[in-house]
């Protein structure tokens, strides 16, 4: 499934390469294009999101008044998801998405030539083999990205083969080579730009996120009650509840940028500068969809 979609991907990415002869900007201009096709699912989760932590405290009013009949309390869940018309499972394919597209641009920039620029694999294979016969190859798992490198020297070794133009793909962006992988140069300080760019994105976008979740969940304590009265005994009753399930949330809001951090140490730059453009279309997406969607 992922290779369906990273080749996908790549048609989208080889004819934006076409246009401006340069995989960084191609990069760029692909990430935007991703990210406006899916903003309706954007603006949907983020109408998901405030009516989410507005129904918070109607759902701590629900768990705290039934909470020694579990089967009462799961009813009238379903019957508060109903009358908001929303679905306990909302959110889940945000997270579906997310994870298809990681891993399908992971695997589109993992091997380029296969997906973006259709080069037949017994030619790739041939290549790979020529490289490993001179000891050219840093690493098995990014053999296409070596290729790439050393596409000067193959150049000269089959002058013939009607494909061999076709790895010169240029990825030199602002003077950084896409091409390297961060593990495999560690002595070269500009492999860590991107990733630490990425690391600093993720740091503003999380604290963003929970400062209006923060803001969101003031906004909707103060007008959530209980037969009339406030919330405010039911958030003092079960404060340990609470302050383990945000303590939760907030762990679980780290994870996903940890892992992409990991990864981006470990696979080519290109990936790792799709992170970073998305994460900053993401906070200005954010920004803009917060401010309009009430």
């Amino acid at each position: 499934m992922f290779e369906f979609f990273a080749s996908l991907f790549g048609y989208i990415l080889a004819f934006l390469y076409d246009l401006i002869n340069n995989y960084g900007l191609a990069i760029i201009l692909f990430t935007i294009i991703i990210k406006i096709v899916l903003l309706p699912l954007s603006i949907k989760q983020q109408r998901t999101l405030k009516k989410s932590t507005q129904l918070q405290e109607k759902m701590k009013v629900i768990q705290f008044k039934y909470k020694n009949n579990p089967e009462k309390m799961n009813q009238e869940m379903m019957e508060l998801y109903k009358s908001e018309n929303m679905s306990p499972f909302s959110g889940c394919l945000t997270a579906i998405v997310q994870l298809l597209l990681l891993l399908s641009v992971f695997y589109l920039v993992r091997a380029p030539l296969t997906y973006m620029e259709k080069i037949p694999t017994e030619d790739i294979n041939k290549y790979i083999t020529q490289l490993q016969e001179e000891g050219k190859i840093n690493s098995n798992v990014y053999p296409e990205i070596d290729i790439i490198r050393e596409q000067q020297w193959l150049k000269e070794k089959n002058p013939e083969d009607p494909n061999i133009d076709r790895v010169a793909l240029q990825m030199n962006f602002l003077g950084l080579d896409l091409s390297k992988v961060p593990q495999q140069n560690m002595t070269d300080f500009t492999v860590y730009i991107i990733p630490i760019l990425y690391i600093l994105s993720s740091f503003i976008s999380i604290r963003m996120t929970t400062a209006m979740q923060q803001k969101q969940k003031e906004e909707s304590k103060q007008n959530a009650t209980i037969d009339g009265s406030t919330g405010k005994e039911l958030t003092v009753k079960d404060e340990n509840e609470i302050d383990t399930v945000m303590q939760t949330n907030k762990m679980m809001s780290w994870m996903m940028p940890i892992m992409s951090i990991s990864i981006a140490f470990v696979a080519p730059l290109g990936l790792a500068l799709y992170w970073l453009v998305n994460n900053i279309l993401m906070i200005i997406e954010r920004l803009i969809l917060n401010k309009v969607i009430k």
